[in-house]
């Protein structure tokens, strides 16, 4: 614990408004992340709270654009469904308007495509020979990615999966 609270290092407001310009301009972030990186910087919440009025106000810190670019990246680059995508905007506190906002956004193609190539692959790795157990596990595979049942199971009704 020692060790943890020499390794933190305290910041004027200052700087601390121009480590997180700087933190937000390499990615996106809520502002969630924002403020607990500022107390982790050892800034007082009336700092923070001015800090982030002033990146909101110059564009570094925009929760609409980062639900977008969450929702995208998430479903691009980790495969995920729409209900995972939801609870990690949950836990990020960004709120629903926001969130359903950003999950209407996806596109259904590229999202189906997705969808399609996850099962695709989990599909040739497993070595179940019965049918249905097949199916069980790609469906139960497809639902721990977020993906919704119904899009589930019309994708599973191709030949290529079963």
């Amino acid at each position: 614990m020692d060790q943890e609270k020499s390794k933190r290092r305290n910041y004027t407001p200052h700087q601390a408004r121009l480590k997180a310009e700087s933190y937000c301009a390499y990615q996106e972030r809520s502002q969630k992340e924002i403020r607990d990186k500022l107390y982790e910087w050892g800034l007082f919440s009336k700092d923070v709270e001015e800090i982030i009025s002033e990146l909101i106000q110059h564009n570094f810190l925009n929760e609409e654009r980062f639900a977008m670019a969450y929702a995208q990246g998430k479903l691009r680059i980790k495969g995920w469904g729409k209900y995972k995508i939801k609870q990690g905007l949950k836990q990020k506190q960004v709120p629903e308007k926001l969130i359903q906002k950003a999950l209407k956004h996806l596109d259904m193609d590229e999202y189906l495509a997705k969808l399609e190539s996850i099962l695709l692959k989990k599909a040739a790795l497993l070595a179940e020979k019965d049918a249905f157990k097949r199916r069980m596990k790609l469906q139960q595979f497809a639902q721990m990615r977020g993906f919704e049942q119904d899009f589930i199971s019309d994708m599973l009704k191709d030949k290529r999966l079963s």
